[in-house]
């Protein structure tokens, strides 16, 4: 079993009960937008050395910096490679999402049905029976319809998305659909000023793109008609951006729009979805923790001012990697998105002192 260690930031892999650790090289990802992390470690052997008998593809695995579990899931594939003077071993995996994208989802077709039910008929069958639900409100869904050869990913965003969530897994193996806590307080003060006081950027890249940031996005749908009601022939709302300065406007077709409110939902998320591709930080600092000692992980916030970027205020954590090994430093990379615009409606958010935030104003046009 894991034991305790002096180093707060080694790695250790946990297989079978046994820990193994003291790598030549490992990375390890975390990434809010990307559906598994993953994580790689490779270490040199000794001559004529064997791999333990636990480690096997497919066997289960814990992560952990220090003492802290960073990730639960799987091996996925073991390289053992043997040559006269420096044979060496890498393995690579992902968490608990692995099996959601890789596999396919049940097929059903269900009415009236909430996100809880969707969930559990699409993640039970695999395995995954820790599942958290973190939402103010949960609408049920009026139709969903899961086709053959959809994956269970697919399926779970699209169940999410239709509630304005996202799916991940917690460190523990917890699935949580739900979305960022905006008014958590920073976990960090990142700078780079040019004296250079007080420094403790080891880098920073600032990109701005355009490709995805529109000024408005319409979303036009079409409800047909029940026993209940008479179809629409024409569902559609808009969303702006007024931070655009000049007119791009988008227009998106979406058959499973069925209602004005799923419109005005898509078309906000569209908008928002631009802005969040729009602006893109990769900061690198040492290390694996915070000023606090709480290991780096997606859905913090970090107060960042660059004074060659001229920037000064919070953003929010999409995604961090872990990188290091013996004889490299221990580094941390950061990518920090604009704060407020990712997953805009899980939590009603409360007002906290500081910066104003731009948001997109909603038009209904019927």
């Amino acid at each position: 079993m894991a034991t305790q260690t002096d180093d707060p930031d080694a790695i250790s892999v946990i297989v079978g009960g046994n820990v193994h650790k003291h790598w030549t090289t490992y990375e390890i990802d975390s990434d809010l937008l990307t559906p598994a992390d993953a994580w790689t470690v490779q270490l040199g052997l000794d001559a004529g050395s064997k791999l333990p008998a636990e480690i096997v593809s497919m066997a289960d695995v814990e992560i952990r910096v220090g003492d802290d579990t960073v990730m639960k899931g799987r091996i996925d594939e073991i390289r053992h490679h043997v040559e006269k003077h420096s044979p060496w071993v890498m393995m690579s995996g992902r968490d608990g999402a692995a099996v959601l994208v890789d596999c396919s989802a049940p097929i059903f077709v269900a009415k009236e049905i909430t996100l809880d039910q969707v969930v559990a008929q699409v993640v039970r069958p695999l395995g995954i029976t820790s599942v958290r639900i973190d939402a103010d409100e949960k609408a049920r869904m009026e139709k969903i319809n899961i086709d053959p050869g959809t994956t269970a990913w697919d399926a779970l965003q699209q169940a999410a998305e239709a509630n304005g969530l996202w799916p991940w897994f917690e460190p523990d193996g917890t699935l949580v659909v739900g979305g960022p806590d905006y008014t958590a307080d920073p976990v960090d003060e990142l700078v780079m000023r040019l004296d250079g006081k007080g420094n403790n950027l080891l880098s920073l890249e600032y990109i701005q793109s355009m490709p995805q940031h529109y000024s408005e996005v319409t979303v036009l749908g079409q409800a047909h008609g029940t026993s209940h009601q008479l179809g629409k022939a024409s569902v559609k709302a808009t969303a702006k951006d007024t931070n655009v300065a000049i007119y791009r406007p988008h227009v998106s077709v979406d058959g499973d729009v069925l209602t004005a409110t799923e419109a005005r939902s898509r078309a906000r998320k569209y908008v928002a979805d631009g802005r969040l591709a729009g602006t893109t930080l990769v900061a690198a600092v040492k290390g694996h923790r915070t000023v606090a000692g709480e290991l780096w992980h997606p859905g913090q916030r970090v107060y960042l001012t660059s004074e060659p970027h001229g920037l000064d205020d919070i953003y929010f954590l999409m995604a961090r990697k872990f990188s290091g090994g013996r004889g490299r430093p221990t580094v941390t990379q950061l990518t920090l998105k604009e704060d407020g615009v990712w997953v805009l409606d899980a939590h009603k958010q409360r007002k906290k002192a500081g910066k104003k935030k731009l948001v997109p104003t909603i038009v209904d046009w019927n």
